[in-house]
């Protein structure tokens, strides 16, 4: 093979590789967004179901009382 296709192919295989990491970092990137709007979403669940748990709890004692 000479040396003018070895360094065709490897442009190519450059190429062909920036443009996959380009892909999965794109991917990677739009993973992490949605990641932090779940834990978001947790936390603000989290909150609401403390606070409910909160104004419910004194229900039960008082009744029992």
């Amino acid at each position: 093979m000479p040396d003018g296709e070895i360094a065709l192919e490897l442009a190519e295989l450059r190429r062909a590789l920036a443009v996959g990491l380009a892909r999965i970092d794109g991917q990677l990137t739009l993973l992490v967004q949605r990641s932090d709007q779940i834990d978001k979403t947790v936390e603000e669940l989290d909150a609401r179901v403390t606070a409910l748990e909160r104004s419910r709890w004194p229900l039960p004692t008082t009744a029992a009382l």
